[in-house]
């Protein structure tokens, strides 16, 4: 990147041309880090992470790079682990708090928008450094199903379809032919396999493991949790089967 050594991306500051380093290489943190994606259907959303196994001697199953923030709401992140686990954690106090005060589960997009500030107040500060994640987030409320994604920057914008990460390109372009106000949370669950599938280079990649989490009134009644092992099972079947063929 041009500008590095002129000393404006010691801390986060505009350089003359009006870039702010910190935040950029912040991105390429997440750019460097697994798929993460996203689909809001008909009748719910679902989340899909690709995480690269690092080592063969990790337990299968570890650091997740999906959580549940407050029953109705899930996230999922791509970039650096202990960066999501602290945001996770700041989401689950915001929708604590939330309902403490109102007595009711917070909105979607309020958490959205509450997380997206603190993230953005961590590019302000010379003595803190931004996040090195990209997040998604995913709810059903009394307004339906919910989709926000997250830049380092602290910008958040609604999605019916969303990506972050390494493949995040092939992907967005996957989510475009996809039809979702017309899809249900199961044929989510087979699309989203199949697009993970689609943003790995076997040559080039490491090994992964596919997690997925699905919010929807008609199959959680309303609660984010972990696709059942054996619809992932599936849906990773026909994903291979998908791109056997296209070889």
């Amino acid at each position: 990147m041009s500008g590095i050594g002129s000393g404006y991306d010691l801390s986060c500051t505009y350089s003359p041309d009006g870039r702010v380093f910190q935040v950029e290489y912040a991105g390429k943190a997440v750019e460097n880090a697994g798929t993460a994606i996203g689909l809001r259907v008909n009748d719910g959303v679902v989340l899909a992470v690709q995480k690269l196994v690092q080592s063969k001697l990790l337990k299968p199953g570890a650091n997740k790079r999906l959580a549940t923030v407050d029953r109705h709401i899930g996230i999922a992140f791509a970039g650096l682990i202990p960066d999501g686990e602290h945001l996770i954690r700041r989401a689950r106090d915001e929708a604590q708090n939330w309902r403490e005060q109102y007595k009711a589960p917070i909105p979607g997009d309020v958490l959205a928008d509450r997380v997206s500030q603190y993230v953005q107040a961590y590019t302000l500060y010379s003595s803190v450094r931004p996040f090195g994640i990209g997040t998604i987030v995913a709810a059903v409320d009394e307004d339906g199903p919910q989709l926000y994604a997250i830049e380092p920057s602290g910008e958040s914008w609604g999605y019916f379809g969303a990506a972050i990460g390494k493949g995040r390109r092939v992907a967005k372009t996957e989510l475009e032919k996809l039809d979702l106000k017309n899809l249900t949370v199961r044929d989510a669950v087979k699309e989203a396999a199949k697009i993970i599938y689609a943003t790995h280079d076997e040559g080039k990649d490491k090994d992964f493991e596919l997690e997925m989490s699905w919010i929807s009134n008609t199959e959680t009644n309303g609660h984010h949790q972990f696709v059942p092992a054996e619809i992932i099972e599936e849906a990773e079947r026909l994903a291979k089967d998908a791109d056997d063929m296209e070889e």
